[in-house]
């Protein structure tokens, strides 16, 4: 478990994190979202000990993570990939680490096997791939079979079966009764992969709820419909207290489910030509309740 409270972390006159208090339970994959510069790097990297807060705390399974002796055993993460020595092959640098946590050395070549990289794994790093370094990455995460695991876009440079494969990892982590927090701005990946949301904007908490329940936010929901009595159609459906638009013999219908929508049609015998619903989307809601923490925005030349 990972525990947040009022953490804050200050760079001069900025608040990159501002008074943060979350927990990250087992047993869940939880993901953790949010614009450019919202302040979620600063805040794994406190969790990690990297950084130190201004004010507040972070626990990992109650306490800092400095007071955890062979961190690898209790928390496993990847942050960036890319911060590997490229002279070193993955052997090399897997068995340093594991002989600095004191982990039996039949561990390294058992995750490099579990990520792929084992007929890789006498090669330079500076010869592989993004994939192939961020497999390195989730392997070293891996090493001391932690509880506790943490990954900031670890979906970056994979293709579509590594994709796979990772989304799949997680699950099962996750069914183990361990802590799974993944930082990503793939919300396709998230909507797929993650249970939970931690959601912030500007260093602030914006929600922390089911993914359902966030996404369920969004206001773009509604109901398209197909039909050439559009106009008494309308009518109906205004009168029941739906939102209404049209478009020649389209319909737009938000406030009412599609269920309902069909029910009266058919009620007024009106003949329908195309009736859909349109679920509740993740990077819709993520879009609408994020719009005002974006720090980093493009837009016409000035």
């Amino acid at each position: 478990m990972i525990e947040l409270d009022a953490l804050t972390k200050r760079y001069g006159p900025k608040t990159a994190v501002d008074r943060l208090t979350f927990t990250v339970e087992p047993g869940r994959v939880t993901g953790f979202l949010g614009p450019n510069g919202a302040g979620k790097s600063t805040t794994l990297r406190m969790v990690l000990g990297l950084n130190a807060p201004t004010a507040g705390t972070v626990t990992v399974a109650g306490k800092p993570f400095a007071g955890l002796s062979r961190g690898l055993r209790h928390v496993g993460a990847l942050l960036d990939a890319a911060e590997v020595h490229g002279g070193r092959s993955a052997l090399g640098h897997l068995r340093a680490l594991a002989r600095s946590n004191r982990i039996p050395r039949a561990r390294v070549e058992a995750v490099l096997a579990e990520v792929g990289l084992a007929s890789a794994a006498r090669r330079r790093i500076g010869g592989y791939s993004l994939g192939m370094k961020q497999r390195l990455g989730i392997a070293t995460a891996l090493l001391g079979d932690p509880p506790v695991l943490l990954f900031d876009e670890p979906f970056n440079g994979l293709d579509p079966e590594g994709v796979a494969w990772v989304r799949g990892l997680f699950q099962r982590l996750a069914a183990e009764g361990r802590t799974v927090f993944v930082s990503s701005h793939l919300m396709s990946e998230m909507a797929n992969t993650a249970e939970h949301l931690v959601v912030i904007g500007r260093g602030r908490l914006i929600a922390e709820e089911s993914l359902t329940a966030f996404a369920a936010r969004a206001g773009g929901r509604g109901v398209t419909v197909r039909t050439p009595e559009a106009e008494r159609l309308a009518a109906v459906l205004g009168g029941e207290g739906a939102g209404v638009q049209r478009a020649g013999e389209g319909l737009t219908v938000t406030g009412m489910s599609v269920e309902r929508v069909g029910e009266l049609a058919f009620e007024h015998r009106v003949l329908l030509r195309e009736l859909t619903g349109h679920g509740a989307s993740l990077e819709a809601a993520f879009m609408e309740l994020t719009a005002e923490s974006v720090e980093y925005q493009a837009g016409a030349s000035r």
